[in-house]
């Protein structure tokens, strides 16, 4: 046996001698009236070692922490041997072991037979507290709410362009730049703005030609018009303004070079002219309209099936703490990153201030309900061991309940969907339950004690058994019958 385990089991036995329920080395089988009446007994344990227990006050052997009393209501309430049909045998000295047939278990200990009333006796859970206890126990309790469940996924973002917003000035024409308006980059321009002043053959001849046309117009002529329509369609499409149009009908002489005005509102990204020659079709500008920003987010794969298109999002940035800005979900990209197991997903944010600017990080906050109502419990009430989830349930009076609960999703607010084990209004333990916890072993191992006690005494020993053990000494002589 190792030595850590070889102490627990010193332990455990010393509190049962010293409880008289664990009977060694005696003559005869002990009284069945004696034990039902036997009073409840107070034993001391840890709180953060459940396997140390004893009948006297005391420090814990592993941490030196001062032990706490718990009271042993099994011991008064253990229905009496011998009442009631018997449904099984179970060893006393190893859990689980069972037989439907009287015999000894695998240690050579008689089999302790098990009643029906036995049987309903011990799926009592109940765990009572006495008050200085549970003082120090810091116990708190949190009611078992109704509400919508909303689940919250929180991520960081990126700020970036609104993609539609973002124009490319070009020229249809070749020619050269006579004159900048706009000069550098990050200027914010308006449509209709001027941004250079361009001389080009191409552009002078066409002018020339809308002047021609609209001179030989007067006359009413159906051909004359049709020729002044196609003249200013040719103007339109080197993206002639229609006031620039009617200014060369009024003023009926060509500008040698003119204006080409802003197609759109935005901020100078890109700048890739400067006087002098450019060609058809080069990019000139890029520019951006901010009004509106793209945020873009990575998902991680769980938390997919909580977003949709069109719902509310938060966001807030750090040099501007105190505001919060919201936008909506606009697209869910179908790919996930294989090494980060992400999904990126857009947002979209109005931006008419200008505070959002491409490339900050922001704090992104998704809120999805997943139901108008639903049972809720805090997270911090929740004990989890594997499968099983447990919530320890207050029923007054010092008395307490550990439930097995089955949890649907997290929702916000650090609370949880509970499916079943508990209703609306229940009180359950937000602090202090993992020493419920502890104490819900307890009293499990003083269980086992008190059913031992009512097993048939073992044939007498001609060695006396000692009847007080201490952590460190060899195992009491016990009597384990032939």
């Amino acid at each position: 046996m190792k030595p850590k385990l070889k102490i627990a089991s010193i332990i455990l036995l010393a509190a049962a001698i010293g409880a008289g329920l664990f009977v060694a080395g005696c003559s005869k089988p002990a009284d069945k009236t004696t034990v039902a009446a036997t009073k409840p007994k107070t034993f001391y344990t840890c709180p953060m070692h459940p396997q140390v227990l004893q009948d006297h006050p005391g420090n814990c052997p592993i941490c030196g922490e001062k032990l706490v009393p718990v009271r042993n209501t099994f011991a008064a309430a253990a229905p009496a041997a011998g009442s009631g049909k018997i449904l099984y045998y179970k060893s006393t000295m190893i859990p689980g072991q069972t037989s439907k047939k009287p015999g000894k278990d695998s240690m050579g200990m008689d089999m302790a037979p098990v009643y029906e009333n036995q049987a309903a006796s011990a799926n009592s859970q109940v765990i009572e507290v006495d008050p200085v206890t549970m003082q120090d126990m810091d116990v708190v309790t949190t009611p078992v709410v109704s509400g919508p469940l909303r689940r919250t996924v929180r991520t960081v973002g990126i700020v970036d362009y609104d993609e539609p917003a973002e124009t490319d000035v070009t020229t249809k024409y070749k020619g050269w730049i006579e004159k900048l308006y706009v000069n550098y980059t990050g200027q914010l321009v308006h449509r209709g703005e001027p941004l250079f002043k361009i001389y080009s053959p191409e552009l002078y001849a066409a002018e020339v030609e809308y002047l021609t046309a609209f001179s030989h117009s007067a006359g009413d002529d159906s051909d004359s018009s049709s020729v002044l329509i196609a003249a200013r369609e040719k103007l339109r499409f080197f993206d002639v303004s229609d006031a620039q149009i009617a200014e060369l009908a009024q003023t009926r002489a060509p500008h040698k070079a003119m204006d080409v005005l802003s197609p759109a509102d935005g901020f100078v990204i890109q700048k890739n002219i400067f006087e002098g020659q450019v060609d058809a079709g080069m990019t000139l500008y890029h520019l951006a309209d901010l009004k509106t920003v793209w945020v873009y987010v990575q998902i991680y794969e769980q938390d997919l099936p909580y977003l949709r298109p069109g719902e509310e999002a938060a966001m807030t940035l750090a040099y501007l703490p105190d505001r919060v800005f919201h936008g909506r979900v606009t697209y869910i990209y179908p790919t996930v990153n294989e090494q980060t197991r992400t999904a990126k997903v857009r947002l979209e944010f109005q931006n008419p201030d200008y505070f959002l600017k491409p490339g900050m990080f922001a704090q992104v906050t998704l809120t999805h309900e997943l139901a108008s109502s639903a049972l809720l419990a805090p997270d911090s009430a929740i004990l989890r061991s594997g499968a099983k989830n447990t919530v320890f349930v207050a029923l007054g009076g010092g008395k307490f309940e550990p439930r097995t609960v089955v949890l649907g999703p997290e929702a916000e607010h650090d609370m949880y969907q509970v499916m079943s084990g508990v209703s609306a209004g229940e009180r359950v333990v937000t602090s202090g339950e993992f020493m419920l916890d502890s104490e819900s072993q307890l009293r499990e191992a003083i269980q086992k004690m008190v059913e031992a006690n009512q097993t048939p005494a073992a044939a007498p020993s001609s060695t006396p058994a000692t009847n007080t053990v201490s952590a460190g000494t060899n195992m009491p002589a016990m009597n384990m019958g032939k």
